[in-house]
C-alpha cells in the first residue's frame, strides 16, 4: 500500500537581488491554480493528491516553471527561497485583499508574524480513527520534520538566532491544542473553539499537524503536516515526504504505535514536551536537543532521525520508493538550507549574497529537473 500525497507550496516573489515584491494579485488573476495569501508578497499553489513520486516531482516543478515565465512578463522578477522576509519588509503588512474581514482579523491580530512561506504536506488516510492515531504520532515527531526543512535564519538582513525563524515566531493557534483521543474528541473540541471564538473558522487551527478534509471537522481524509519551512529543492522535499509516509505506514500497520499507549507521559504532558521540542528544533534544527516522547530521554534531532531511518528505508524499499527517501541522508550529512546559509554567513557572506546565490541555485535545479524527469512522465 502506498498513500496519496499532495503539497501546498507558499513562495515569495521578488527580484533576482532578493528583494521581495508583492505580485499575488496579478498572478492569481492571470494564472489558474495559484491562490493568494493575506499578504501579497507570497503566493500558493497546490498539487493534486498523487501516489507516484515521479509524478509528484513534476507536479512540484511544472507550476514553478510556468510561474517564472509569467513573472518575466511582468518584469525582472523571480521566486525567492526561504520562509521569512529575509532581506527586509518585516515592518509592515501588504494586504492582498483589503476587503476580506478574515484578512482584517489576521493582520490586526498577528501582523507580519504570519507573512511566511512554507510547505504543507498532505497524506491521505481514509479511516478517521487511524488518522487520529497518526496525528498523535506525527505531532510528537513533527520537530524532526522541522529540523530537516528549516530555511529561515534571517529577517530584515540579520541572523535571528533561529534556524527556523518562521516557526520560532509563528502564532500557533489556539494556544493549547490537545492530543485528540478520537474523532469524536476532535469534533467536540473544534466546535467548542468556534463557539467561544478561539478559532475564527475550521481553518483557524494553526498547529504543527492537523486533520484535513472536505468538511472539517466531520469528514476527514488526510493528515496535513504544517510545521515544515519551505523546502525549495523538490528532491529534498520528496525525501522528507517519503520519510513521513513510511512513518504513517508504520502507524497503519501497528495499532500499538500510539503515544497514548506507549508513553510514560500523560496526554497533557506530551503536548508540553512536544512544544518544547518544537522550540528547540526551531532554534537549532538538526542539532537540537530533544526529548523522546516514549520515555523522555534526551536525543539530538539528527540522531533520532538516524534511529528511525533503517525501518523507514525497509518500508520504502518494500513499496518501491526507496530512491526518493535516500536523499534524506544528504540533508543529514550536509545540513538543511538554513544550516548551509548560516555556514556561508559565518565565513563572511552577507545575507543578501546568501539569498541571491540560493535564488540562482534553485532556478538551475528546477530547470535541470524539468529537462531530466518531467519529459518522461
Amino acid at each position: 500500500m502506498v498513500l496519496s500525497k499532495g503539497f501546498e507550496i507558499e513562495m515569495y516573489t521578488g527580484t533576482p537581488q532578493g528583494d521581495i515584491v508583492g505580485l499575488s494579485d496579478k498572478i492569481t488573476a492571470s494564472m489558474p491554480g495559484f491562490m493568494r495569501e493575506p499578504d501579497s508578497r507570497n503566493v500558493e499553489y497546490i498539487t493534486a493528491p498523487l501516489y507516484d513520486y515521479d509524478q509528484l516531482l513534476c507536479a512540484l516543478v511544472r507550476p514553478r516553471i510556468e510561474l517564472r515565465k509569467y513573472l518575466q512578463q511582468l518584469g525582472d522578477y523571480t521566486l525567492i527561497p526561504g520562509s521569512t522576509l529575509s532581506l527586509g519588509g518585516n515592518d509592515r503588512f501588504f494586504r492582498s485583499d483589503p476587503t476580506s474581514p478574515y484578512h482584517d482579523y489576521i493582520e490586526q491580530t498577528y501582523g507580519t508574524k504570519v507573512v511566511t512561506a512554507s510547505v504543507h504536506i498532505n497524506v491521505g488516510i481514509s479511516d478517521p480513527e487511524v488518522l487520529m492515531r497518526a496525528l498523535r504520532v506525527i505531532r510528537l515527531e513533527a520537530p524532526l520534520y522541522l529540523a530537516l526543512s528549516a530555511s529561515s535564519p534571517f529577517i530584515d538582513g540579520k541572523t535571528t538566532g533561529f534556524h527556523s525563524t518562521r516557526w520560532g515566531v509563528f502564532p500557533q493557534t489556539p494556544s493549547f491544542v490537545p492530543l485528540f483521543e478520537s474523532h469524536a474528541h476532535h469534533i467536540e473540541w473544534v466546535e467548542n473553539q468556534i463557539a467561544t471564538g478561539t478559532m475564527q473558522n475550521v481553518r483557524h487551527l494553526w498547529v504543527s499537524v492537523r486533520p484535513n478534509g472536505d468538511r472539517r471537522p466531520y469528514d476527514l481524509n488526510r493528515l496535513e503536516l504544517r510545521i515544515c519551512d519551505l523546502v525549495t529543492d523538490p528532491v529534498a522535499l520528496l525525501a522528507i515526504s517519503a520519510f513521513l509516509e513510511t512513518r504513517i505506514l508504520q502507524v497503519i500497520d501497528n495499532q500499538c504505535l500510539d503515544p497514548l499507549k506507549q508513553s510514560i507521559f500523560s496526554p497533557d504532558e506530551l503536548v508540553t514536551l512536544t512544544a518544547a521540542n518544537e522550540a528547540a528544533a526551531a532554534a537549532k534544527s538538526l542539532d537540537a536537543q530533544l526529548r523522546h516522547w516514549s520515555d523522555g530521554r534526551t536525543i539530538l534531532a539528527r540522531d533520532w532521525i538516524n534511529e528511525m531511518y533503517p525501518d523507514a528505508k525497509a518500508i520504502a524499499k518494500k513499496h518501491g520508493f526507496s530512491c526518493f527517501l535516500s536523499p534524506l541522508q544528504k540533508i543529514l550529512r550536509e545540513g538543511n538550507e538554513a544550516q548551509q546559509w548560516l555556514q556561508l554567513h559565518a565565513v563572511g557572506f552577507d545575507s543578501r549574497c546568501v539569498i541571491t546565490q540560493a535564488i540562482r541555485a534553485i532556478h538551475e535545479r528546477e530547470t535541470e529537473l524539468e529537462g531530466k524527469i518531467c519529459s518522461f512522465v
